[in-house]
């Protein structure tokens, strides 16, 4: 039995309430997300009887699962629909929302999620593959990125690295329209896997990754650009060297340009990395409250 029909076939039903659709008209959604994996499943040649309250996470694991195949107009016009309201509940947050940092005001820290935000673009930590994470309904930036971007996102990943015919190499970036996001561009870089041990060419390869984007960003005319914690996940590495390594870099390059106009957004999840952020950053330790 595969991930997604053990989504199905379970029998403990999870009544969907946590901030991706709390409060949002459950017939309609039910509705939209009835019809939506009917299509994704028909795709695949199957059928299924989906529980209501087990749609949205089938939904998602399907879309994770998805190969990057064009998609017809019904099936997008269903998800962009969802997608939409769906933000619409969570909420936007723009730029002026994130906190700035008083030794430097084109440096920004916000905490909450990054697929909320709307600014110019957003940086997503990729994988080497660049067509985003593939395990349904992983915790992880490249995840939610591309779930809540939509489909979409993978099949213009793949034109890209088809056209490019290898891997994505450490410490490089690329660009991509935001679809579905509030923002304008997702820039995708793959970090250096640290396992908890970085060494001197890790951290040569994440300063590397904050320059590209920033170059990228800069040729593209982005004006904001937030920051996810690179390679401080699954990739291991750790928290305060990454933060010191980040903050030095974009630091660095904006004394480098400053003809950019750049505002930076350094966008955190955790409590932990926030206070790691305002440490360096030279805020203090009660500032604005975090964001849903």
């Amino acid at each position: 039995m595969n991930a997604i029909e053990t989504i199905i076939s379970t029998r403990s039903i999870r009544k969907y309430t946590d901030s991706e659709g709390a409060n949002m008209d459950e017939s309609a959604k039910e509705k939209l997300l009835s019809e939506l994996v009917g299509l994704l499943l028909e795709e695949r040649g199957k059928k299924a009887i989906v529980p209501p309250g087990r749609l949205w996470e089938t939904f998602r694991a399907l879309a994770n699962t998805r190969p990057p195949w064009p998609a017809g107009e019904r099936m997008l016009q269903l998800q962009d629909e969802l997608l939409a309201e769906m933000l619409r509940v969570k909420g936007i947050h723009g730029i002026d929302e994130a906190e700035a940092s008083p030794s430097n005001h084109a440096l920004r820290l916000w905490r909450g999620d990054i697929t909320t935000l709307e600014v110019d673009a957003i940086v997503n930590a990729a994988n080497s593959q660049m067509l985003g994470c593939w395990v349904p309904g992983h915790h992880c930036i490249d995840n939610a990125i591309h779930t809540f971007a939509g489909i979409q996102l993978r099949l213009e990943c793949n034109e890209i690295m088809q056209g490019q015919g290898h891997e994505e190499p450490t410490g490089c970036a690329k660009i991509t329209s935001a679809y579905n996001l509030p923002c304008k561009h997702v820039i995708h870089t793959v970090g250096p896997i640290a396992d908890g041990c970085p060494s001197s060419l890790h951290g040569k390869q994440l300063a590397s990754c904050y320059e590209s984007c920033l170059d990228l960003a800069e040729k593209q005319g982005v004006t904001s650009l937030a920051f996810c914690c690179i390679s401080t996940g699954i990739f291991g590495f750790p928290q305060k060297e990454a933060a010191e390594i980040a903050i030095r870099t974009v630091s660095r390059w904006l004394g480098r340009h400053p003809e950019s106009g750049l505002s930076v957004v350094f966008n955190v999840f955790l409590e932990s990395d926030e206070a790691i952020y305002r440490e360096l950053l030279g805020m203090p330790k009660d500032g604005r409250p975090a964001n849903p």
